[in-house]
C-alpha cells in the first residue's frame, strides 16, 4: 500500500529534493506540495494524504498553526493526517508546541536521505518518531522551561501502579523492549499496558505520552 505525502515548505528546492528522494520509494508517494501553512491545510483536506512534512517557519501560516488547525478540523471532517514537523536547531522553540498540538514527530531538515524515507515509514504505521537521540535531547531543552503541571493528576489517578511505571519509561524514551528488560516482564506485557495507558488518558500515541510524563513532572529533564 502506498503511504500518500503532502510537503509543506516555503522553498521549493526543498519541496523539490524531498519529493525525488520519496517518490524514488515504492511505497511512498508525493501527492502535493505547499509553500506556506495555509496552503497546507487546505490541500490536507482536499487530498487527505497520510502524512504531512511540515515546515516549522512559513509565510501566511507557519507549521505550529497549520498543525493545530488540521488537529482542530480532524474532527469535522473525520480524517486526521500524521504531521512530520521538519525543523533546524535554530527554530527548535516550536518543536515542543507542536508535538503538543498533534504532531506525531520531527525531524532535521539536513536528515540523511535513509532517515526522511525511515521516518515516514515509521509515521505511517502508526508509531511516534521518537527513537532519535537528538529528539529527547530537544524534548529535554523544551521541558527546562515548563513547570511541571497539576493539571493531570486526576488522570493519572486512573492509572495502576505498573501503568504508572511504565508511563514514566515511555517518558524517558525506552521502548518496549527495554521496558521489559527493565522490569523483567515479557515485551507483549508491555504492550497491553501501553494500550491500557493511552485509553485510560485518551493518548494518540507515544509523543502525546511523552508529553504527558514531562508536564505532568513525572519524568525531569535529562532524567
Amino acid at each position: 500500500m502506498t503511504i500518500s505525502i503532502l510537503i509543506a515548505d516555503d522553498q521549493a528546492m526543498v519541496r523539490a529534493g524531498f519529493a525525488a528522494i520519496l517518490e524514488a520509494q515504492p511505497d511512498c508517494g508525493v501527492v502535493g506540495q505547499a509553500e506556506n501553512g495555509a496552503i497546507a491545510v487546505e490541500l490536507s483536506q482536499k487530498l487527505r494524504p497520510d502524512i504531512v512534512l511540515m515546515d516549522v517557519r512559513m509565510p501566511e501560516m507557519n507549521g505550529l498553526e497549520a498543525t493545530k488547525k488540521l488537529m482542530e478540523l480532524s474532527a469535522r471532517y473525520q480524517y486526521r493526517p500524521r504531521v512530520i514537523i521538519l525543523t533546524t536547531f535554530d527554530i527548535d522553540e516550536y518543536v515542543y508546541d507542536a508535538l503538543a498540538a498533534g504532531a506525531s514527530g520531527f525531524l532535521l531538515k539536513d536528515a540523511p536521505p535513509a532517515d526522511l524515507v525511515q521516518a515516514v515509514r515509521v509515521v505511517a504505521a502508526g508509531d511516534a518518531l521518537l527513537a532519535p537521540s537528538v529528539t529527547k535531547r530537544l524534548i529535554n531543552r523544551f521541558a527546562e522551561h515548563r513547570p511541571p503541571s497539576d493539571r493531570h493528576l486526576l488522570r493519572l489517578a486512573e492509572l495502576t501502579e505498573r501503568e504508572r511505571e511504565i508511563l514514566v519509561d515511555v517518558g524517558k524514551g525506552l521502548s518496549n523492549a527495554e521496558i521489559a528488560d527493565e522490569l523483567f516482564i515479557a515485551e507483549q506485557t508491555v504492550k497491553t499496558h501501553i494500550t491500557r495507558i493511552f485509553s485510560k488518558l485518551h493518548l494518540r500515541d507515544r509523543v502525546q505520552a511523552v508529553i504527558l510524563a514531562y508536564d505532568a513532572g513525572l519524568v525531569k529533564p535529562k532524567q
